[in-house]
């Protein structure tokens, strides 16, 4: 027997019947996405705001102008340009390489390009150089409401990302600091217009700068982690939703199908019935056919149970060391009549071995291929053997009967399918390969098949050794 083809099914029943509903997001996985939309959202609200800081320059030098050299006025101008054309360069950097990245790349970003909120903050710290002490008390006065303002104005932006805020706020009030402290020692402590006491003014709005950006980055932060999570459960709900559907789906063709292979059993009792009702005497030739549509109808309600045990995790497994050359030896007592009454050969070859399974259901689905084997063969014959192969012991079950094509391979395996213009194929419920790949995933013995159309097929079962409750746990996993 030539065979080509091959297809695994291992993990079958769990890709089918396994839930859709994801685990819920832990923290580690949140911050990551948390971080990289705060630092999104701080550079959308920083976006020109440099702009309407650097558009007071001119207002601050108009406010000294008269009282300090036009050459200490242009040289704070040159600075503070320099400071907007760093932030104009980096916020085009930004939307060019970083917007829609990762949020590692975001926070790359931020620490990489730090300096560039640092030069607009040191640039505005050097300003009292230019009014402290320097202009009239009013002008003084407006001078500070301006720095004040740009100290404040970008608040709502740097705290979405605190070691920016700090670093804006620590380089502008340190540098104040100093520029206060450099005026003082140039008027050797002389003619002060202010009590000094007025200093602790500017260390006051520098602590309620940090103190309320922390309130406004644990607020965006809820709201984001809020955020995440509202993802998260709608994204759950939809594929909630999705599975319902497709279970609803399924349950309809599920049914659909078993009326209509139910239908003629059931038709052919009825007319059978009619037939003896009318014809007593032929009770000994319509009594053999009354019990095979009997035992049609029997056989599907026995495969619809299965399915429905197996689907609703109600099937308690019992693993135990089997004798796998035993249990090929009793397949055979059963199945060798059913070939040979259908003129097939039935030949066995049996490798000595043993594993740890679920003898009742494993013997289930060879029992199953074996059926389909014969049922499928119109001559020829069929080969139960076991091998030992690299991976460990190994069933196969070979037949001479019409194959399958590649590109059915994968959906013999699910429930009610029938492969199209295949002699053989409508006597059949198409629920035995279901079966077998239900308990395949359960027990962990991986099933595998190779065909060819008119030459014949081969089912190869991996028989490892099966944990109790890890299988367990698998057919539990199936429901939903």
């Amino acid at each position: 027997m030539s065979m080509v083809g091959n297809s695994s099914f291992a993990g079958l029943g769990n890709s089918s019947f396994s839930s859709l509903t994801p685990a819920p997001a832990s923290a580690d996985e949140a911050e990551p996405w948390v971080r990289g939309e705060l630092i999104r959202s701080l550079m959308r609200a920083s976006r020109g705001s440099y702009l309407l800081a650097a558009a007071l320059m001119p207002a601050m030098v108009g406010l000294s102008w008269g009282y300090v050299p036009i050459w200490q006025l242009a040289a704070w101008l040159l600075i503070g340009a320099i400071a907007t054309g760093f932030r104009i360069w980096g916020e085009q950097l930004y939307a060019r390489q970083y917007a829609d990245r990762d949020s590692a790349a975001q926070q790359f970003f931020v620490q990489k390009y730090r300096y560039l909120w640092s030069a607009s903050s040191f640039a505005w710290g050097l300003s009292l150089l230019i009014f402290f002490e320097r202009t009239p008390l009013v002008n003084q006065f407006m001078s500070w409401l301006i720095v004040a303002g740009v100290a404040t104005f970008p608040l709502n932006g740097l705290a979405l990302h605190p070691p920016l805020l700090k670093r804006y706020v620590n380089t502008l009030f340190f540098t104040m600091v100093a520029a206060i402290a450099f005026r003082v020692i140039e008027l050797e402590f002389e003619r002060p217009h202010f009590n000094y006491g007025f200093l602790l003014l500017p260390l006051l709005h520098w602590w309620l700068l940090l103190r309320a950006g922390r309130r406004i980055h644990e607020t965006a932060r809820n709201s984001f982690e809020l955020l995440f999570h509202n993802h998260i459960l709608i994204n759950s709900l939809t594929q909630q939703r999705q599975a319902a559907v497709s279970a609803v789906a399924m349950k309809n063709r599920f049914l659909a199908s078993a009326a209509h292979d139910m239908r003629q059993p059931v038709l052919a009792l009825s007319l059978y019935a009619d037939w003896l009702r009318n014809e007593p005497e032929l009770v000994a030739e319509i009594a053999p056919k009354i019990v095979r549509a009997t035992h049609a109808v029997n056989a599907l309600f026995d495969s619809l149970f299965d399915l429905a045990r197996i689907d609703s995790g109600q099937v308690r497994l019992h693993i135990e060391r089997v004798d796998v050359a035993q249990l090929l030896r009793d397949l055979e007592l059963q199945y060798r009549p059913v070939a040979e009454a259908k003129g097939l050969s039935f030949r066995v070859h049996v490798t000595q071995g043993s594993v740890l399974t679920d003898p009742i259901r494993v013997r289930r689905m060879i029992g199953n291929l074996l059926a389909n084997a014969i049922k499928y063969s119109v001559e020829g014959g069929v080969l139960l053997a076991s091998r030992q192969s690299k991976d460990g012991l190994r069933v196969e079950v070979w037949d001479t009967g019409i194959g399958i094509a590649r590109e059915h391979l994968r959906d013999v395996f699910l429930e009610f399918y029938k492969v199209a213009d295949h002699a053989g194929t409508s006597d059949g419920f198409g629920l035995g390969l279901a079966i077998v790949a239900r308990l395949s995933h359960a027990l962990g013995h991986p099933i595998s098949v190779r065909s060819r159309i008119g030459r014949g097929s081969v089912f190869r079962v991996a028989l490892h050794d099966a944990d109790e409750s890890q299988a367990q746990t698998r057919i539990s996993g199936a429901v939903g």
